[in-house]
C-alpha cells in the first residue's frame, strides 16, 4: 500500500474548510423533508438505545466516576437526576446509547452514527446560553450525522486493514460539527474545532477482538471530545487546518491514503448519506444480522429439526468473519456480554433454539445457558469467496447451512433487515422503544412521553428543557 504523502499542488481547500463553511451556514430550510425525517428517526432510535443502556455493565460505574469527579452542573446525564460538566454528560450519554449495540448502522460505511452525534448535540444545547429550538437542533444533528456518514462512505479501506473502528474514529468530527452548529460557531471557528478534535481522535478495533467493555465506550469519547473542541475554539484556540487531506491528515495517517476526496464533496447539501442509516432489529453487532435472519428462515423450513443438526456453517465476508467469527473458541462460548454481542455462533444459536434474538439474550446469566451453548458449539464461520469479492466492504451477507444426517438445508440473506430496502415498521420501532424501556428497568408506559418529545421537535422552542423534563420523568 502506497503510504507516500498525497499531492498538495492543486491548492484545493481541505475538506475541513469546505465542510465548516457549509455547516456554519446550514439552516433548517436547507434540509429536505426526507433528511428531517431521517434525523428525527435517528434521535428516536438513539434515545431508545440509551434507555436500554442505563444499567448495563459500564454505565453505572461511569456514573459513579462522574459523581466522584463533580464539577459544574452544566448538562443532564440522561435518565437520572445527575448534572455534570457538558463534556462528561456527552461522554456518559454516548456510552449508554451504544451499550447494547442496538443502535443505528450505516451498512456501507460500517459505522454507528447517532451514539456520538446526539449526546454531543444535547450537551451543547444545555450550554448554549439561549434556548435552542427544535429546528436548530434537527439541523445540527443532521449536519453531524452527515459528516460521520460521509467520511465512512468516502473511506475505501476496511476496518480490519486499518485497525480503527470508524464509529469511534469519525465520531470526533461528526460530533464536533453538531456541537459547533448548536453553538453558532463561525466557519473559521468550526474548522479550528475540527482540528482540535483531530488531535484527540482514536478508536481501536482491538476492543472488539478482546471483547473489552470499552468497545461500547469509544463513541462516547468522541462526544466528549466534541464539547472540549468547541469550547477551545470559542476561546480562539487554533487547531489543525488541513484535517482530512493534509500531508499528515486523517486520510494518510489513519486511512492509508484511501479517503476519496471526490466522494467527500460530491452532492454536499443535496445528497444526504445519513438517510441510508439502518436501524437494528437485534441488539448485537450488525455483522450478525444477516446470519440471524438466515437462521430464522432455516428454522421455519419444512423438515428442519434442530435435534438432528450435526454441524452448521455460516458463510460471510472476511471483515464479518474477523468481527464476529474468530477466534472460534471465543465465538462459540463467549465469556462476557460484549463477546456474545460479537459472536455469530452465539446469535445463530439463539435464533435457532428460541426463534429470535433479544435484549434478554445479552446478560451474564443468559450467555451461559447450556441449551444455547450446545448449538453454538456446532457453528463454524467460513469466508465465502463470492461474498468477499462482491460485498467485501459492506455489512456481510450470510449463508447458513445445517447438516442433518445426510441432508443439508441452506438459507442465504444478502441485505440485513432494517435498512432502507427493508425498513422497520412504525409498530416495530414502537416495540423496540418499549423493549428498551423494560430492559432499562422502566415502565413501558413512558413510551408515549419519549415518542411525544421526538414528534414535537420541529415546534419545540427549547429542546434542552424538553430533554431535561423527559429525564425527570423516566429516571433511575
Amino acid at each position: 500500500m502506497d503510504m507516500t504523502p498525497p499531492d498538495t499542488t492543486t491548492h484545493r481547500p481541505d475538506f475541513a474548510q469546505t465542510f465548516s463553511a457549509f455547516g456554519s451556514g446550514l439552516t433548517f430550510a436547507d434540509l429536505s423533508p426526507a433528511a428531517v425525517a431521517a434525523a428525527r428517526l435517528n434521535i428516536f432510535d438513539t434515545l431508545a438505545c440509551s434507555i436500554a443502556g442505563v444499567k448495563t455493565p459500564g454505565s453505572p460505574e461511569m456514573r459513579e466516576i462522574l459523581r466522584e469527579w463533580g464539577g459544574a452542573e452544566q448538562a443532564q446525564v440522561l435518565w437520572s437526576n445527575l448534572r455534570v460538566p457538558a463534556p462528561q454528560a456527552a461522554w456518559i450519554n454516548g456510552i449508554m446509547s451504544h451499550a447494547c449495540d442496538y443502535d443505528d448502522t450505516h451498512d456501507k460505511a460500517i459505522l454507528h452514527a447517532g451514539v456520538s452525534i446526539l449526546p454531543a448535540a444535547i450537551a451543547a444545547a444545555e450550554i448554549a446560553g439561549r434556548p435552542v429550538s427544535g429546528q436548530d437542533f434537527l439541523t445540527a444533528v443532521a449536519l453531524g450525522l452527515e459528516l460521520i456518514c460521509r467520511l465512512g462512505v468516502a473511506t475505501r479501506v476496511g476496518i480490519i486493514r486499518t485497525g480503527f473502528i470508524y464509529s469511534s474514529l469519525f465520531s470526533y468530527f461528526g460530533a464536533t460539527a453538531a456541537a459547533a452548529r448548536i453553538l453558532g460557531l463561525s466557519a473559521a471557528d468550526t474548522q479550528n474545532a475540527l482540528g482540535i478534535a483531530f488531535s484527540q481522535a482514536a478508536g481501536t478495533h482491538q476492543v472488539t477482538r478482546d471483547g473489552a467493555l470499552t468497545k461500547r465506550m469509544q463513541p462516547g469519547f468522541g462526544a466528549r471530545a466534541a464539547l472540549v473542541s468547541v469550547a477551545m475554539a470559542r476561546r480562539n484556540i487554533r487547531g489543525a487546518q488541513n484535517v482530512f487531506e493534509g500531508i499528515d491528515g486523517l486520510g494518510r495517517i489513519y486511512l492509508r491514503n484511501e479517503l476519496d476526496p471526490e466522494i467527500l464533496r460530491d452532492g454536499l447539501g443535496a445528497r444526504w448519506h445519513f438517510e441510508d442509516l439502518s436501524y437494528k432489529p437485534y441488539p448485537c453487532c450488525r455483522m450478525n444480522h444477516t446470519a440471524i435472519d438466515a437462521a430464522l428462515a432455516l428454522r421455519a423450513r419444512p423438515g428442519f429439526d434442530l435435534g438432528k443438526v450435526t454441524a452448521i456453517r455460516a458463510g460471510l465476508n472476511a471483515q464479518g468473519n474477523q468481527a464476529v467469527g474468530v477466534p472460534i473458541d471465543m465465538r462459540r462460548a463467549p465469556e462476557n456480554v460484549v463477546q456474545a454481542q460479537f459472536s455469530i455462533c452465539y446469535t445463530i444459536a439463539c435464533a435457532l433454539v428460541q426463534g429470535g434474538v433479544s435484549l434478554s439474550d445479552f446478560t451474564p446469566e443468559a450467555i451461559r445457558r447450556p441449551e444455547i451453548l450446545a448449538v453454538s458449539a456446532r457453528v463454524t464461520p467460513v469466508v465465502d469467496e463470492a461474498f468477499e469479492r462482491d460485498m467485501g466492504r459492506h455489512v456481510t451477507p450470510a449463508r447458513v447451512e445445517a447438516d442433518m444426517g445426510g441432508t443439508t438445508l441452506s438459507e442465504q440473506v444478502l441485505e440485513a433487515r432494517g435498512n432502507v430496502l427493508t425498513p422497520m415498521t412504525d409498530a416495530e420501532k414502537r416495540r423496540k422503544l418499549e423493549d428498551c424501556l423494560a430492559f432499562g428497568g422502566f415502565g413501558t408506559h413512558h413510551a408515549d412521553a419519549v415518542a411525544g418529545v421526538i414528534e414535537g421537535l420541529e415546534i419545540s422552542r427549547d429542546v434542552a428543557a424538553d430533554f431535561r423534563g423527559l429525564s425527570g420523568l423516566v429516571q433511575t
